[in-house]
Order: structure tokens, then sequence, then C-alpha cells
């Protein structure tokens, strides 16, 4: 056998070629494409309810990842404001044999929407009411933030206003949650491009045209609402409004860099149309005030959101509320819940179908969850624990609300593709009923860690160029 040397020129190729493959195996997979749903006030039992009444369970119930989720917050923020810097303080917390030992235990220390989106945004705890600034003062960087700075596309999707907490909560950073107006013009100037909801100010909770218009807050006052009409906004925003736009925006070939779409409706969607039933009036849906039939669905939005969002080569961070499944929660209204939650079910089948359709769960990691129970949902025997009753497809099921307000109960996640695996080395903590669960500061960490790549260790590297030393040593040295 006749031996040849090969040159050191080539002996380096092969060399840098072992270290760049020994660095890409050492490298986590990554999703191109991260989509967080939120079911806003939803729990185990408001799933339950709406599977019964629609006779089949939800696409994400069959997810391979599945735990419960902690939403407890800072609390109240001190009458003083924001504390001294290192200043001591502790979370609410959760204790799980309080929590199925006294049945009232849940109905309180519960967060508000503004510090669970801050928390699943930025992986902070933070007092209630405030949005993406800790309790010394300080902002806070946002999974929106991080996700713009990768060169991803940005996105936010909601069926109330558009400058309520949690779409908000995904950017936008303030004392109070109710400075609408403050907040929606802090989206709009910021790298957010799809904004989407209600709070037009020219439409009723019916759909109906105003010629009086509400107040301007939720679109970030009258000035800036002129400026989208006109098409005169300093952040290049396309405004869309009617039904039959979001519809020609869905299935548009080509679509604008930035669309905000603020539906002809003001406060929700769907909820808050007159007349309404009172609280634990078990009115069935199809008996209720017929729906707006001028305004797009969640589920139609969420068509035009990722339509626009998946021009971005570099992929994109999207969140998706089902944000008046809490006001029914509130209004202790079984029917318009079941409304709501399913309207959130469509959209998140429109998600999978979209995953399905673009590159798979190896490309796309989508999250399904909510910001923390509201209503205190259980059977129909107030008061204590019991299971909802399943009276049929079509049939409301045997339920009551034993709250007005938010719980701080568990609530379940469910997640699918690239990075869910993570999940379970946060899932750490056992609750005697919903089994394992995290936190909703941990669930940021999870998104994070897709969206913001993870340099290599130190030794990773060492070790590459240590062994590309003896490949170049050992083919110098033997001739092959």
């Amino acid at each position: 056998m006749k031996l040849r040397k090969i040159s050191p020129r080539l002996a380096a190729l092969l060399a840098v070629l072992i270290l760049l493959l020994a660095g890409s195996a050492a490298q986590a997979e990554t999703a191109k494409n991260v989509i967080l749903m939120i079911s806003d006030g939803w729990g185990y039992n408001q799933v339950k309810a709406t599977d019964y009444y629609n006779g089949s369970a939800a696409v994400f119930e069959n997810f391979s990842v599945q735990y419960g989720m902690s939403t407890y917050s800072m609390g109240k923020m001190p009458k003083t404001g924001f504390l001294p810097p290192g200043t001591p303080i502790s979370p609410v917390g959760y204790d799980t044999n309080k929590a199925w030992s006294d049945f009232n235990y849940v109905k309180s220390g519960y967060t508000d929407s503004a510090s669970a989106a801050t928390a699943m945004a930025t992986g902070v705890k933070i007092f209630d009411n405030v949005l993406n600034m800790d309790v010394y003062g300080n902002k806070l960087k946002t999974i929106t933030e991080y996700a713009a700075e990768q060169g991803k596309a940005t996105g936010v999707v909601t069926s109330v206003e558009i400058s309520h907490a949690t779409p908000a909560g995904m950017y936008a950073h303030n004392v109070s949650r109710n400075n609408f107006t403050e907040l929606a013009n802090e989206m709009l100037a910021g790298p957010l491009n799809v904004i989407m909801g209600a709070g037009n100010p020219r439409y009723d909770n019916n759909g109906n045209y105003l010629f009086t218009p509400n107040s301007y807050k939720y679109v970030g006052g009258e000035d800036t609402w002129n400026d989208l009409r006109t098409g005169s906004h300093t952040n290049n925003w396309s405004l869309i409004e009617s039904e039959t736009a979001f519809e020609a925006l869905a299935s548009a070939s080509a679509t604008p860099e930035r669309v905000v779409g603020v539906a002809e409706v003001y406060e929700t969607l769907q909820q808050s149309r007159k007349p309404a039933p009172g609280p634990n009036v078990l009115l069935d849906p199809d008996d209720d005030t017929p729906l707006n039939d001028s305004v797009p669905s969640l589920a139609l939005m969420t068509k035009g959101a990722l339509n626009v969002l998946d021009n971005d080569p570099d992929g994109f961070f999207l969140m998706i509320e089902g944000g008046a499944v809490d006001w029914a929660n509130h209004a202790n209204q079984l029917g318009r819940l079941i409304q709501e939650q399913s309207d959130f079910n469509d959209s998140v089948q429109v998600v999978v179908d979209w995953v399905l359709a673009n590159g798979g769960w190896d490309e796309n990691l989508l999250i399904v969850t909510g910001d923390h129970e509201c209503g205190y949902l259980w059977g129909p025997t107030p008061g204590v624990f019991n299971e909802v009753v399943d009276n049929g497809a079509g049939n409301l099921p045997g339920a009551y609300f034993n709250s007005g307000s938010h719980t701080n109960s568990i609530i379940p996640l469910y997640a699918e593709g690239a990075g869910s695996e993570l999940f379970a080395g946060y899932a750490d903590e056992l609750d005697l009923v919903r089994g394992s669960y995290l936190d909703n500061t941990e669930l940021f960490q999870v998104m994070k860690a897709q969206v913001v790549p993870t340099p290599l260790p130190g030794t990773v590297w060492l070790m590459g160029f240590g062994l590309s030393g003896l490949i170049v040593s050992g083919l110098r040295r033997w001739q092959i």
C-alpha cells in the first residue's frame, strides 16, 4: 500500500469541519417560530365544560406535553409605590394541601392579567396591575424584544381591546394596566408587526356604528387613531377594520409588513354584546343574543396574523389571546364562556393546521395555556369540589361558578413542537390533584431558549479546538 501525505491545508480544513460538526451537535435544536396561545381565565373545568357541549375534545388535549402551571404574583403594590432597591419580598405562593382541603383557599392570593402576562413575557413576578416593571420600578425585557433583536417578526392578537393587559403585556411597560392610551402608543411605536383585536371607537359592543364615538383610549387617542386611518403613522402601519378586510388578509398572497387590525366593535368581539344573561343563568348559546355578524372571529384574525408574520425568513413570535373567556367567567355566563372558549379552540386548530403545512413540529413551538383561572367553575353543587356534569353534546353541562373573580388555582398547560421537551425540566413541583406543574415564570425560560441562540459552553469549544489539533498532528505524523 502506497502512503501519500495529505496537505496541511486539507488537514486544517478537515479539522475545522469536525469542529463545526461538534459545535452543531452540541447546540440544542430550536424552533423557528414560537406561538403562545392564552385562554385568559381558563381552568381545567372550563376546558371540560366546553368539550362536553361540543361533544369532542380540543386539538391541544392530544399534545404530547401536558402539565399544570401556577400563576401567583407578588400581590398588590404598596400604597407607597415601588419598593426601594434591595428590599426583600416574597411572592404570594401556592399550597397544594390547602388548595384541596379548603375549598375557599384559592379565592385569595390570585394574580391579575397584567402581572401574569409579565411573568410569562419576562420570567419575573411583579405586583398586580403593573406591566413589565419589577417591584423596584425597573423596566423588564420582554420576549417580544428578545425576538425582535434576533430579527424575528412579532405579533399579538386578542378578542378584547388591543391594549388590554395580556396583549400589552407582551411588550409595553407601565405602572398601570389602565393607562390604555399610553400602552397602545408604546405598542404601535415598537417592533410589533401585527396587533389585532377590539377597541374600535366608532362602534358599540354589538358592532353598530356610532355617530358620536366612544373613547379613543384603546387605540392610542384620537390623534393616533386618525394617523392610523390616514396611513400617516410614523411606524408605517396598515389599518384594517371590516370583517371583509380580515378575510382578504387571511388569504392574500402579498401582505403589508405591519398590520393593525381593529375590528368594528368596541370592547370584545362577542362577549360584551347586549342583552346578556345574568350570573349563573344557564342560558344555552343557541338561545342567547345572536353573535355579532360583522366582526371577525379570533380564528380568522389568527389566520391573518400568520399570513403576515410568516413572511419573515428568520421566523416569528406570536401571542394569541382568547381574552373574553375571562370576561364571561367574571360575569358567570356559562353559555358565553363556551362560545369564547370554542372560538379559542378553533384558533388553536388554525395554528396546528398552519404548523403542519409550514415546517411541522420540528420548526415550530406551540404553547397553549392561560394566565389564571377565573370564576372558580365546578360542578352544579355550589361550594364543594364536584365534577362538571356531561349532559351530552349541544346541551349545557352541569356546572356552577363559585366566584366572580380570579383564583389562585393551578391551570393547564399544553405544548407541542421544538423545545417542548424543556418543560419537563421545569415541572418539578407536584399538586395533589393536577400532578406535576411548573410556574408561569418558567414558561418564559422555555420560550427564550427558542428565541435566543444559546452560546456553546466554553468546554465544548475547547474540546473542539483540542480535537482539531490532534487531527492535524495525527495527519501530519501518520501520513494517511
